[in-house]
């Protein structure tokens, strides 16, 4: 893996004099108490500001801060004009803008595209507080206030939307947010090194404008400066084996992810994708860029959308990743490699600085629900590999886990102890994208830099992933035992098919780290769907839930699993949906809240949607189609077969049951889906056939609030 100066190592700006701010300031006033005459960066966000390492803004403005900058907040300004933007005066270095902790569509519209009626990161959960595509808005907002002040773009919002995207939305493909907002320079994925190696060069008299060879930005560029060698990104996606499991990302016929072969063939004779060491080094992969189907391509043709998708994830290895480039009309949007992961010291400092850990007094007591969700929680690590195609965490965060030393971790969880008014001595969660990925990372630097693999679990664990839960499990034992902590709990979403390689650790969290519930998330039932989803089979589930059954016992404890499963993936056919369903009716699972898939921007499973291609395998013209609910009434059907206990739902079920010939699932026994008759006032339009009085002795019982370890209980909203 490359290095990376680090991230403390930068000759202090000159207004470290002015020293730390108790919380960076949102109004002249706070300036002036501060001494400052203005500010060096502007922080432009969509939410309301936390002093909180969790919330994006906070995080850069006390890393900038640390620095020796002077850092301003302009948290969800009134966009109807300009005026807002100037609260602060001009910047004397740079606007930094973002939609904040969430895309802004997807924070303000459901999966059925209906308006939220609230919004988690404001004041008393308020909506309306930001406009629609946030970053764009704000954006040309800056540009109105000081024409002549460098722009930069970052935070999940513009990461995720940095080449040309398909919306869901507005249902079409639309262009990268860099030319949209007129932005000089966009910051993607966890931005610390990019800001602040912007901040420095800025101070130091750089135009913006030189600013092309900082990693994990992209920028706007007429042509390719000579000396680099441009691919078109065909020639890089060569065939994949075509089998029904075949390795998504395949680099050898193992699923492991050796390098020392070069192209092989299949008993077919066709060529299996090979990424050999020696192949990596004929040419200077730091002078490469990849073009990618220009945004007029892609917008007309899916499939093309498709490669486009698959390509830019097989460059997404900060070891070995190379430029990506796209037109757009008569210019270039360049992406430069992503950044280099933290390493565990300078992801300590990061989260070490002075933060309040508090909103801004200005918000007066309001709640903010965001907030209050991680108030007593503890952000152990970052990134994903489990790369499932429905998910943006790898795309923003990268799969290679950045960890936090476990001394970093202890003395926060005292920190909160010590200083968070309201603590009771519990700890919420210790965790972060995933519950137990802590410390786990490939044996083998050398494998893992050259590996274009996203997914290290999918179809099976990697033979080089270190899979030693043992880190996790001595902090667990050590957080809970501190002074003052009555119980730590763990609710990230826990990966379980990594979980049962360790049943210590599945011990160690049943008994000790389990508050009555534990979520879980195998998201669907059939094998079709959950390889489109790059998720393990039903089975690692079912062994999960035998040990923590028995775990459950030999403690003493009654402990429930919640589930979570997916409606309208792409790849899900009814037929699919009612296996689930059949599967969830044995099992006894009635659960209350279900996740509809909701295309987010740069996924896989994006791509599927809107393409009906599958860009895990090289997308041919007549190659597999993926068969995508898109309409709005198969979506509901999808979601009802998942709340098939639900009577609203019977009348849409009855009828997709007899379209599909399984009109013998419709009755009053065990065996049956849904009943015959409907209650009176439910079901809509459906016509009435017995009232409640009138029920048969076979007829529904009412949903049950919880089951024993293992069954089924009613559900929670799902984690982002």
């Amino acid at each position: 893996m490359q290095t990376a100066p680090n991230l403390f190592s930068y000759r202090q700006y000159w207004a470290k004099r002015f020293g730390a701010a108790s919380y960076l300031p949102m109004s002249r006033d706070e300036m002036d108490a501060l001494g400052w005459d203005s500010c060096d960066v502007i922080l432009v966000t969509g939410d309301a500001y936390v002093d909180h390492p969790s919330f994006g803004m906070a995080l850069v403005g006390r890393l900038l801060e640390a620095q020796g900058f002077r850092v301003g907040i302009i948290a969800q300004p009134d966009w109807r004009n300009a005026e807002a933007f100037k609260v602060l005066g001009k910047p004397n270095l740079f606007f930094g803008v973002t939609a904040g902790n969430m895309d802004s569509m997807v924070n303000r519209y459901t999966a059925d595209r209906k308006i939220r009626s609230d919004d988690a990161y404001s004041p008393d959960a308020t909506a309306g507080k930001r406009p629609d595509r946030s970053v764009v808005v704000y954006a040309q907002r800056c540009r109105e206030a000081f024409k002549d002040v460098p722009l930069i773009v970052g935070g999940i919002e513009a990461s995720l939307r940095r080449i040309a995207h398909y919306d869901y939305w507005s249902d079409k493909v639309r262009h990268s947010i860099l030319p949209d907002s007129k932005a000089d320079l966009l910051v993607f994925g966890n931005g610390e090194r990019q800001v602040v190696e912007i901040a420095h060069r800025l101070a130091a008299g750089e135009d913006v404008k030189q600013l092309t060879d900082i990693r994990g930005t992209a920028f706007i560029r007429k042509e390719i400066p000579a000396g680099w060698l441009e691919l078109e990104s065909t020639s890089i996606d060569e065939p994949g084996k075509l089998i029904e499991h075949a390795d998504p990302y395949a680099m050898t016929t193992e699923s492991s992810c050796e390098t020392k072969r070069d192209q092989v063939s299949d008993a077919t004779g066709e060529k299996v994708i090979q990424f050999s060491a020696r192949r990596l080094k004929q040419h200077d992969r730091n002078l490469s860029v990849i073009r990618l189907p220009a945004y007029e391509q892609v917008k007309q043709d899916p499939a093309l959308y498709a490669h486009a998708a698959r390509v830019l994830h097989l460059e997404t290895n900060p070891g070995n990743a190379r430029a990506l480039v796209q037109r757009h009309g008569q210019r270039d949007v360049w992406l430069n490699p992503p950044p280099i992961p933290l390493t565990s010291k300078e992801f300590d400092r990061v989260f070490e600085l002075p933060y309040q850990r508090q909103p801004h007094p200005s918000y007066l007591g309001a709640k903010i629900p965001a907030y209050e969700m991680i108030r007593f929680s503890v952000n152990i690590m970052r990134g994903c590999f489990g790369g499932c195609t429905f998910c943006s965490i790898t795309e923003h965060e990268g799969r290679i886990i950045q960890n936090r030393s476990e001394k970093s971790i202890l003395n926060e969880v005292e920190a909160i102890r010590d200083t968070v008014p309201g603590f009771t001595g519990v700890i919420s969660d210790l965790g972060g994208p995933t519950a137990n990925m802590y410390r786990l990372a490939c044996k083998s630097e050398e494998i893992e830099s050259a590996c274009r693999r996203l997914s290290c679990v999918f179809p099976d664990i990697c033979t080089n992933l270190n899979t030693d839960h043992t880190p996790l499990i001595d902090l667990y034992r050590k957080a809970r035992s501190l002074p003052g902590i009555k119980r730590v709990n763990i609710a990230s979403g826990l990966r379980y098919d990594l979980a049962v390689q360790s049943p210590e650790y599945v011990k160690e969290l049943v008994t000790h780290h389990v508050g009555g519930y534990l979520k879980i998330a195998p998201e669907h039932t059939e094998e079709g769907v959950l390889n489109k989803m790059m998720k393990p089979g039903i089975g690692s589930y079912e062994r999960f839930k035998e040990m923590f059954e028995q775990y459950s016992r030999e403690a003493g404890k009654e402990q429930y699993l919640i589930p979570y499963f997916i409606a309208a993936h792409p790849g899900a056919s009814d037929e699919d949906m009612l296996n689930l369903a059949m599967w969830l009716k044995r099992n006894d699972f009635r659960l209350d809240q279900v996740q509809t898939f909701l295309p987010s921007p740069m996924a896989l499973a994006t791509a599927m949607y809107h393409s009906q291609k599958n860009p895990l395998r090289k997308i041919r013209r007549d190659g597999e189609e993926v068969i995508t609910a898109r309409g709005a009434r198969q979506r509901r059907l999808h979601k009802a077969f998942i709340r098939y206990h639900d009577a609203e739902n019977w009348p849409v079920l009855r009828e997709a049951l007899k379209k599909m010939g399984r009109a013998d699932l419709i009755g009053n026994g065990k065996r049956h889906l849904v009943p015959s008759w409907q209650p009176e006032g439910t079901g809509g339009k459906a016509k009435t056939i017995k009232s409640r009085q009138q029920l048969p002795k076979s007829g529904p019982k009412k949903a049950r609030q919880a089951k024993p370890a293992g069954r089924g209980v009613k559900g929670s909203s799902r984690r982002r």
